[in-house]
């Protein structure tokens, strides 16, 4: 069906038929990062292309999801019925699959600016292709690529009282700044298409997200093909991810502004920000305990021990789950508005949400409204609920119903009557989240089409631009930003850190990338531009390599995603290092001093003899508590799982794939040598199940009744594992 000159199609070989009509058989295709992008189409442009070398498809995304399939037959066997439970109904990705097995056709290429982390590390052609851009370059770079067809996932209006308008819902990032600039390239002469696939499944966004179908040359309908969104299951929080996120948490100024990414790091800080909200005692207790108030000063300074009584405002680029358990949870809640002078009205406390002949007089002090008040006026004070919507502005006066009154605001009888009969009860229009796209576990999904109208109003999804960015033009300027934006706390995960302040988050020193640098780096400039915000590098102090325990905070490193003239404030299971402004030898003690104790004195003899730091300084004793043993005896007298469990929002994992996780990890741990493997088996091949304790482990395994001499090595090496973690891991609820 045509509407317009737009094509509303139900078949999506029609749609690629389409496509190649309006653009040709050269053909270079932009896809949202993530979740937006629309498989039933993508796959049938990619079976056309496999089908007929004449195509050149060149995609450039970022973020292509597929379903984990494991590497080892044990790996395999754990994750398949896994996989099938939660992926099972949603179609493949067929071009990302093909790239996983270094398949892609000759006349295909794939190009990506940011990869799952770690899916790519071994794969040369993607290696090859990644194009290492800042999330706010990424239009940029789109453009100069020469895109011509952009596809999309999106959400019908009709159910929501908005017939002929779509939602770009999921990932409006990227996508409200490039489809202009198509149009754009359109106007010169050159053949574009903009295609939208519709999924009810997705949930409705409006605001900037809202867009008319009708800037779709092809829209794909088909609603018995329609699929369940894909899902990033909820991953288990440990004490260090624990004490990281709590330590994070003292840092949030209430009444401030927070961005946060996805992981158990991130979830952590949520779960802790909770606690301090609604269990004050609780966290409090926890605080004094760690001593955080003595050994980190930073956190009296910046940040706050009370509840949250003015809110906090979400601002970042990725909304995760954890916002919405926030908003839920009374935190999210500290609203801004899309006008400046009001916005910093309110951040002095000269004007609250609640209106009265005040607010008034305070607007027109500051020359923002004039009495008497003229037609534009009136307009902007309904826009912002300061007046109510019923009010009308007719030959100089106030209509209200049947009554005429005069707009002078010096006029006391007025006054009296526009208190009470034009006045509005409270501001409109505030939001509590401008976000740029989502990725979460199923159950978040199901809460964002659960929410009602008035608290999806309050959620902003926008361009990446508008989030990341100080400099846009396109929804707000500079001053608007730092207005809303006050106390930020931008909060992002390294994997290591060096001890001149630089952090390695997207990729590794030989070049390979581990995912990309994707929106850090503009967080982390942004927080040394705003006023009293403050970049947070989260990290755990260690990690395990090929069966070695090694440090993550290192002397060095051979690559860099956030260069150390950004240092600021880093965060490990054993503290908080306040780095911003700081001597170059204080910024390497104060990092040792948050390292794993077995490094310290090594990462202290490196500097020595760098002449970073003075050669007669000896490490102190309170600094060389910092061991796993250590961490563990700080959880549990902190309430351990009562107040911290691994799970708090949570899981997708069942009791059973819990402890047979737990035992794979220590398995592959066994196994990271050639010595562990040889001495892993040896133990294996004698292990049993004579008393059929592990039965329905290995009934969850297809492990029962082994046919094999494959299948008979994996069994045991399953009983092995498990006699090796005997105490299941914590699937209780969180106290918060």
């Amino acid at each position: 069906m045509a509407v317009n000159g737009r094509q509303r199609l139900s078949d999506a070989e029609r749609c690629v038929d389409e496509v190649i009509r309006r653009v040709g058989k050269t053909i270079s295709l932009g896809l949202p990062l993530g979740l937006g992008k629309p498989i039933r189409f993508v796959n049938a442009l990619y079976q056309r292309a496999k089908n007929d070398p004449e195509i050149n498809l060149h995609i450039f995304t970022a973020l292509s999801l597929t379903a984990p399939v494991g590497g080892s037959s044990l790996e395999q066997r754990f994750m398949g019925p896994f996989a099938e439970r939660l992926y099972g109904d949603i179609p493949a990705l067929e071009y990302a699959r093909d790239v996983a097995q270094k398949r892609l056709p000759p006349n295909v290429q794939v190009s990506e600016f940011f990869f799952k982390a770690g899916s790519y590390l071994g794969n040369r052609g993607q290696q090859q292709n990644y194009i290492s851009t800042n999330y706010t370059h990424a239009v940029r770079d789109l453009m100069n690529s020469g895109v011509n067809v952009v596809a999309q996932m999106i959400s019908p209006g009709e159910l929501h009282g908005a017939p002929g308008m779509v939602s770009l819902s999921c990932n409006p990032d990227l996508s409200l700044d490039l489809l202009p600039k198509l149009r754009e390239r359109e106007a010169t002469g050159v053949p574009v298409a903009i295609v939208g696939e519709i999924n009810r499944q997705l949930p409705w966004f409006g605001r900037h997200s809202a867009t008319a179908e009708d800037k779709f040359d092809v829209v794909f309908e088909h609603q018995a093909s329609e699929y369940p969104l894909f899902s990033a299951p909820q991953m288990a929080i440990t004490p260090a991810d624990h004490l990281i996120g709590f330590f994070a948490s003292t840092l949030l100024k209430d009444g401030g502004t927070l961005q946060v990414g996805i992981g158990s790091l991130g979830a952590a800080l949520v779960h802790s920000t909770i606690v301090r909200h609604k269990n004050n005692d609780a966290w409090r207790a926890v605080y004094d305990h760690l001593q955080v108030a003595e050994r980190f000063p930073l956190a009296e300074t910046e940040g706050g021990v009370e509840p949250f009584e003015k809110g906090l405002y979400g601002c970042s680029e990725m909304m995760v789950d954890g916002f919405l358990c926030l908003m839920e949870a009374g935190i999210l809640r500290r609203e801004v508005h899309d006008h400046a002078d009001l916005q910093t009205l309110i951040n002095r406390g000269e004007i609250d949400e609640q209106i009265s002949l005040a607010t008034l007089d305070v607007l027109h002090d500051e020359g923002l409204i004039d009495s008497p008040m003229r037609a534009r006026d009136v307009a902007w004070l309904k826009r912002h609920g300061i007046l109510q919507s019923a009010v009308e502005f007719k030959g100089g006066r106030l209509l209200v119903a049947e009554h005429s009154l005069t707009a002078d605001l010096n006029d006391p009888e007025a006054r009296e009557a526009m208190s009470t009969l034009a006045l509005g009860d409270r501001l409109s229009g505030g939001v509590v989240m401008h976000g740029g796209f989502y990725l979460g576990p199923q159950t978040f999904y199901q809460s964002l089409r659960a929410l009602s109208d008035a608290e999806r109003d309050r959620i902003c999804m926008t361009s990446v631009s508008f989030i990341n960015h100080l400099y846009d033009h396109r929804f707000g300027n500079q001053r608007l930003k730092a207005a809303q934006r006050v106390h930020s706390r931008f909060i992002n995960t390294a994997m290591m850190y060096t001890l001149s302040g630089a952090a390695i988050s997207d990729g590794l020193e030989d070049g390979r990338v581990i995912s990309g640098v994707g929106g850090q780096y503009n967080f982390v400039s942004m927080a040394h531009e705003l006023p009293d915000a403050r970049s947070i590098i989260t990290l755990r102090s260690t990690r395990e390599t090929k069966g070695t325990v090694v440090s993550n905070i290192v002397f060095n490193y051979g690559h860099c995603t956030i260069p150390r003239h950004l240092r600021d404030v880093v965060i490990t299971e054993y503290g908080i290092a306040d780095l911003r402004g700081q001597p170059d030898e204080q910024v390497y003690l104060r990092l040792i001093r948050i390292a794993d104790s077995r490094f310290q004195q090594g990462l202290l003899t490196q500097a020595q003899k760098a002449g970073k730091v003075d050669a007669r300084f000896r490490l102190p004793g309170s600094w060389q508590s910092n061991t796993p043993e250590n961490i563990a005896r700080a959880f549990a007298e902190a309430g351990g799982d009562d107040w911290f469990p691994a799970f708090p929002f949570g899981r997708d994992f069942t009791d059973h794939e819990l402890v047979l996780g737990k035992a794979l990890n220590k398995l592959k741990s066994e196994t990271a040598t050639r010595r562990g493997k040889i001495r892993t088996l040896f133990h294996a091949i004698r292990a049993k199940d004579e008393q059929g304790q592990f039965a329905e482990l290995l009934q969850r395994m297809g492990l029962s009744q082994p046919s094999g001499l494959r299948e008979k090595i994996d069994r045991r090496l399953v009983i092995h594992g498990l006699n090796l973690t005997k105490n299941p891991p914590d699937t209780g609820n969180s106290k918060a």
